[in-house]
């Protein structure tokens, strides 16, 4: 379990270091674990997968970064989408 906790808080600050700083959420999604979103200061956002909620918890605060309870507000503001996610968004709504 450590080295996976390792693994994810690396790439947790590599993510960080590349965007400026990071926050984070740790969201259960069931049996496959847990997903870590990232949203960077400059708004560019991503998500790891790791295998339980436990080793995600882990990995964000050996990160040392801000966590939050919950993907709404402010921390949800800071996320900027570009043409390709409102494409994407656009297409889901009407079938595409």
């Amino acid at each position: 379990m450590a080295d996976k906790v390792a693994k994810l808080a690396k790439q947790i600050n590599a993510f960080a270091k590349s965007h400026g700083g990071a926050e984070t959420q740790v969201a259960y999604i069931g049996q496959r674990g847990a997903r870590i979103v990232l949203v960077g200061e400059d708004g560019g956002w991503g998500d790891l997968v790791a295998p339980s909620y436990e080793i995600a918890e882990k990995a964000v605060e050996k990160s040392g970064l801000t966590r939050h309870e919950s993907f709404d507000g402010e921390f949800a503001a800071k996320v900027r989408t570009g043409k390709y996610e409102w494409k994407r968004m656009a297409g889901i709504q009407i079938g595409g």
